[in-house]
């Protein structure tokens, strides 16, 4: 009739003890660790919730119109440029209104977070005004400059 009580007790008594002391200190040092050292969850946020916050879309640096007289720029090429961020944003090109499709005229130039369209053996007929379509997630963001022809007097 003694031996029963201790035996309930002890493990009562024991395991809440145990369960309080050993597992939580270590609990909290793995929390700590976690996301530094690479959990499970973790790692799998901080991209996302970065890319949204840290990153917000823009051009870094926008188009600039370019000026070219017919004399000269016939057959020679202009260069749109702009410098984006985040680089993993998506460039397309247009030109008055309408998309541009890459061609022996057209050339498209991405390195990075910078991004060219090259305008090949520029004619009176490649005036007008270009746009950078940049975009990332549903997010989107224009840039637009002319290319203007100066034709001579």
């Amino acid at each position: 009739s003694e031996a029963k009580p201790p035996k309930e007790e002890s493990p009562k008594g024991i395991s809440p003890v145990k369960a309080k002391k050993t597992p939580s200190p270590a609990d909290a040092e793995r929390r700590k660790l976690r996301p530094g050292s690479g959990g499970e969850k973790p790692p799998e946020e901080p991209p996302f919730t970065y890319q949204l916050k840290a990153v917000p879309l823009k051009f870094v640096k926008e188009m600039k119109d370019i000026v070219l007289k017919e004399a000269e720029s016939v057959g020679s090429s202009a260069i749109f440029e702009v410098l984006i961020s985040p680089s993993t944003a998506i460039t397309s090109w247009m030109k008055d209104g309408s998309n541009i499709r890459e061609s022996p005229k057209h050339k498209f130039i991405a390195d990075g977070k910078d991004r060219k369209l090259h305008i090949i053996d520029v004619q009176l007929s490649d005036a007008g005004e270009y746009t950078c379509v940049l975009k990332l997630g549903n997010k989107e963001k224009t840039s637009t400059a002319k290319l203007i022809v100066e034709g001579i007097p």
